[in-house]
């Protein structure tokens, strides 16, 4: 399915080289301020130009369709549009019989019968996480309007690229060698209040993972120490309390308890693989032959993934939490469905 939520619940929609891409949001209470300035940041630091980056831009100005009147949510479903203006369709008519080693291809055609818009990557672009950075910047207000006395901040880094901590010196060993690089993201939240998530199937760590794994080529995740808690005894792992604020001396939970956020700083990291559209040359099968035979990739395509899902990645944290935070607070929600001053 192409929704994620329970009580704030999101559907993703639109194609790499269809007409739009968008969003539709249900739950969204009513009252919120909503304009087009409103999304400028997210969507700026999201588009490309940078080194690595694809030459591939769009104008990418939210279209509200829906769920807007007077610049203040409506409480009805609310949906979000971005015109795909600069498409080179023809990229991907020469290479229709060529699944791409690494992208969705072969499944796609498989799973659909033959009828998916292959464009592109189609449904399974990258395009599309302009619709989750949008849902991003709707429910960054819904958490503030929540807990404005928390003053929750979200922010995502860029920890590696190509295995370098110097971003530079991994994107010129892409260069060098002609080919892609991934990297390693990471998320922290400040000021969450203790008590968000329900544990088991709803844990914290459950439904940000769940999100997180919605922006394509995200292929792995841990929370506080993550992996590196293997290596650790249970005594250096454990996160003793300091005071009655649940304030803990060390953070290897990634402030999150038995499934619930604990009051301190949630921290968790996300592995995205290597461009799979890159321009080395490869082996891979050619349907119509039947033969396997030497493959490049064209088209315009980012050389590391990574460097554009930061926000990307803000936005799918800040849409989990909104959610839980709506499932969590049943007297706040009541509240917010009569409506916000924000």
């Amino acid at each position: 399915m192409n929704s994620f939520g329970r009580i704030f619940r999101v559907n993703i929609f639109g194609e790499s080289h269809g007409d739009f891409v968008g969003i539709n949001i249900d739950g969204c209470p009513p009252g919120i301020s909503i304009t087009v300035n409103d999304f400028s940041e997210d969507i700026e630091r999201r588009k490309p130009g940078a080194k690595g980056t694809t030459p591939r831009k769009e104008d990418d100005i939210p279209e509200f369709v829906s769920g807007i009147f007077n610049n203040k949510t409506t409480g009805s479903p609310l949906t979000i549009l971005f015109k795909n203006n600069n498409t080179r369709s023809g990229d991907y008519e020469k290479q229709r019989a060529v699944p791409r080693p690494g992208h969705a291809d072969f499944v796609a055609h498989k799973k659909f019968n033959g009828f998916e818009d292959y464009r592109g990557g189609g449904h399974f672009s990258g395009r599309l996480t302009v619709a989750i950075v949008a849902a991003g910047v709707v429910s960054k207000k819904i958490i503030a309007s929540l807990f404005p006395e928390n003053k929750i901040n979200i922010h995502a880094t860029i920890l590696e690229i190509g295995g370098e901590k110097d971003i530079e010196k991994g994107l010129q060993k892409a260069i060098d060698e002609k080919d892609s690089v991934g990297g390693i993201v990471e998320c922290r939240v400040t000021n969450l209040p203790i008590g968000l998530g329900e544990p088991f199937f709803d844990s914290v760590e459950s439904v940000i993972s769940h999100a997180a794994f919605s922006i394509p080529a995200v292929k792995g995740i841990e929370f506080g120490a993550g992996f590196a808690a293997a290596k650790m005894f249970g005594s250096h792992h454990n996160d003793a309390l300091i005071n009655k604020d649940g304030t803990t001396a060390t953070n290897n939970a990634g402030g999150i308890l038995g499934g619930i956020t604990n009051g301190n700083e949630l921290v968790f990291r996300i592995v995205v693989k290597p461009t799979s559209s890159t321009p080395k040359e490869q082996q891979t099968l050619n349907t119509e032959t039947g033969n396997v035979e030497s493959f490049s990739v064209k088209g315009r395509h980012d050389l590391c993934i990574a460097l554009r899902v930061p926000v990307v990645l803000e936005a799918a944290a800040a849409i989990a939490l909104a959610d839980l935070m709506m499932a969590s607070h049943p007297d706040n929600n009541r509240d917010q469905r009569r409506g916000l001053n924000v």
